[in-house]
């Protein structure tokens, strides 16, 4: 009897030990199922939709330049926004590559609700590349101060959202590095949501007698305000308990 009851407390002694360890790993996946991704957010299906809709506007506008690069033509009626990116190709190409990339990559990190350190970080260093090469691409706007300023704006806003992730992510905060992640990709989306904006001013030229380059920035101003503003609506509108138990974590860390 007293071998039985010797064993019941080296059983209990031993399940103690694991409880915190059970208890660790049970709370790792609450937090990774609880981390906001495009498709585990409880984001709408049209923010989806919207989502994958400017991932193929920005690919084909970048397709676009990349052929228009290779193959001028002066026939478009973007014709002066073509010779503008034409006169400065490097800088272009060096802005639009790693664009490109990055919008390629961003669905398989939005869309995983596991941490991928390794493609967060990739995703990182090609954002900044971008952030770097649109600031130096703004010097000379097709769209004048109007583009300037949008860049300024919303390139800064972009740099920090990807400061913060990365800071996050060093911290091992996958929650808000995450959140952070989400406002970079929406406001880099910004650019495809451009195009359908300068397509209306296209169209109601006649109207207002707005030539390209006078209606380039205000597009630009549009239609990265847009991405912004849904983006952080969505955030701001999901679970803040999560939020809440990532941060008492990293304040017992402290």
């Amino acid at each position: 009897m007293m071998t039985r009851k010797t064993r019941n407390d080296a059983d209990e002694t031993v399940a103690k030990g694991l409880d915190p360890e059970r208890s660790t790993l049970e709370k790792s996946h609450r937090q990774l199922s609880l981390t906001p991704t495009i498709n585990r957010g409880g984001a709408p299906r049209w923010l989806m939709v919207w989502f994958l809709v400017c991932v193929l506007i920005a690919l084909a506008a970048a397709a676009r330049r990349f052929i228009v690069l290779l193959l001028p033509s002066g026939s478009s009626m973007m014709s002066g926004l073509d010779a503008t990116f034409a006169s400065r190709t490097s800088l272009t190409l060096a802005h639009i590559i790693p664009a490109t990339a990055f919008v390629l990559l961003a669905p398989f990190v939005l869309f995983r609700a596991t941490e991928t350190r390794w493609l967060e970080r990739t995703l990182t260093f090609l954002g900044v590349v971008v952030g770097i090469t649109a600031y130096a691409m703004s010097v000379d706007a097709f769209g004048g101060w109007t583009e300037r300023t949008a860049v300024l704006f919303f390139n800064s806003l972009f740099l920090l959202s990807l400061g913060r992730a990365s800071m996050y992510g060093q911290a091992g905060a996958v929650i808000p590095m995450r959140r952070w992640l989400t406002r970079a990709v929406g406001i880099l989306l910004g650019i495809a949501t451009t195009r359908p904006v300068m397509g209306v001013f296209f169209a109601t030229s006649r109207l207002t007698h707005l030539r390209p380059n006078q209606f380039f920035g205000i597009a630009f101003w549009i239609g990265f305000s847009l991405n912004t503003i849904v983006v952080e609506m969505w955030l701001r509108a999901g679970d803040h308990g999560s939020i809440a138990m990532e941060v008492d974590r990293l304040s017992r860390m402290h």
